[in-house]
């Protein structure tokens, strides 16, 4: 039963992060389409009351006005919709999923014996220590480098530079799919804590002072102006690599490579160059960028190495490579199936609501089994249970020869 419940609640919160997450991506991309495409307006009336920026935009049968102010209008005519709940939102179902998931059962799903034999507690700790880390380092470089000459470039080297360390790192500590999952959630962390340590204290700061009837310095408050796009960029540069992270740990041929970390790491830095050529773009139609379709075609061309350097070029198929020896017999099976499986799927547990524990569950499964054992080599998860070469192999000959269990 507590595994079933585990499901539905695995499943309910993986679809509220999801439209949390449309909801946040959704709103940044949108902001930073309209700062790339607003233009500053000639109407005297416009310029009279403050506009920097104005386009006209149609949707849904309705015409669209935005302008931007870079000092606070005259009179703010209806409610200022403030953008961090769909951030924290992200977030927090984020980070109940991966408990869920990952720390509840961190036995299971984050510690991978063969890399680190370690107690569940201490490889709690340690994945949670990640996301702390991961943020303050950040925020240390942006503070340090941010807003010095080539600032920028200075904070995306170093960046990258703490970026493939902190995946070469993950995957010496942790179980593969794990360790793919907490680089993309520390860096999601950063995003969020962007918004609730920088972004959304600076702009209360702002608004308080320009809406208050009171003398107040701009230059002083230029600062959280600077620093509120400097993080908003930011952020929007980590969302296609946190994307990857978070979904290849479905596909278990990247993260149980022998050079996962590097695979992860590209594909990210993949995701931030292809996420360039889009911020950049809109800028290049106006004439304020360069051309940006280098970014876009490195960033391809790094993706197809990745598939190249991965392709099994020659690798031949299951049934070659087994050995052609005498038939198995399904008392050898089910001897392995009750050591190497009962544990996660016999009667007292059944994880993803499977049993293997009688004969006519086993032979209802069979195409799974051989799946998750012989083919993608998945299970036993991490390999909790020890399975051997000579046990997956038994287990691909018995499949092969009709999954018989008489």
């Amino acid at each position: 039963m507590e595994a079933y419940l585990l499901d539905w609640l695995n499943l309910l919160l993986r679809w509220v992060h999801v439209i949390t997450v449309i909801a946040w991506i959704g709103s940044s991309f949108y902001f930073v389409f309209l700062d790339n495409n607003l233009l500053k307006p000639n109407s005297p009336d416009l310029l009279e009351k403050g506009v920097d920026g104005a386009m006209w935009a149609v949707h849904g049968g309705g015409f669209y006005n935005p302008q931007k102010y870079m000092m606070a209008p005259q009179k703010i005519h209806t409610k200022l919709h403030w953008f961090y709940w769909e951030s924290y939102s992200s977030w927090l179902s984020g980070f109940a999923l991966f408990t869920v998931l990952y720390l509840w059962n961190a036995s299971t799903y984050l510690i991978d014996k063969s890399l680190m034999d370690w107690a569940p507690s201490t490889a709690i700790a340690a994945a949670l220590g990640f996301l702390v880390a991961f943020w303050f380092v950040y925020d240390a470089v942006c503070r340090l480098f941010g807003f010095r000459k080539n600032g920028e470039l200075i904070v995306a080297a170093l960046m990258l530079c703490v970026v493939a360390f902190a995946s070469w790192l993950a995957c010496q500590l942790f179980a593969g799919r794990a360790a793919f999952l907490l680089v993309g959630a520390m860096i999601a962390t950063a995003m969020s804590a962007n918004v609730f340590v920088w972004i959304i204290p600076g702009q209360r700061k702002v608004v308080a002072a320009m809406t208050s009837g009171e003398k107040y310095d701009a230059m002083s408050l230029a600062i959280h102006g600077k620093r509120g796009k400097q993080r908003s960029v930011h952020n929007t540069y980590f969302t296609l690599p946190v994307i990857f992270a978070m979904l290849s740990n479905h596909y278990s041929f990247l993260y149980t490579h022998p050079q996962r970390w590097l695979i992860l790491f590209v594909m990210m830095f993949a995701g931030a160059l292809i996420r360039q050529f889009f911020v950049q773009r809109h800028g290049y139609h106006l004439g304020r960028a360069s051309n940006p379709w280098p970014f876009a075609a490195v960033g391809v061309v790094l993706i197809a190495a990745v598939i190249l350097a991965m392709a099994p070029w020659g690798a031949k198929p299951v049934s070659i490579v087994t050995p052609a020896v005498a038939p198995v017999q399904f008392a050898q099976v089910n001897a392995m199936i009750q050591q190497r499986c009962l544990s996660c799927h016999g009667e007292q547990v059944q994880m993803k609501n499977i049993r293997l524990d009688s004969v006519a569950s086993l032979q209802l499964n069979a195409q799974n089994v051989y799946q998750q054992v012989a083919v993608t080599r998945q299970m036993p998860m991490n390999n909790s249970t020890g399975i051997t070469e000579e046990e997956r192999a038994l287990i691909a000959r018995w499949y092969q020869a009709g999954a018989k269990t008489d």
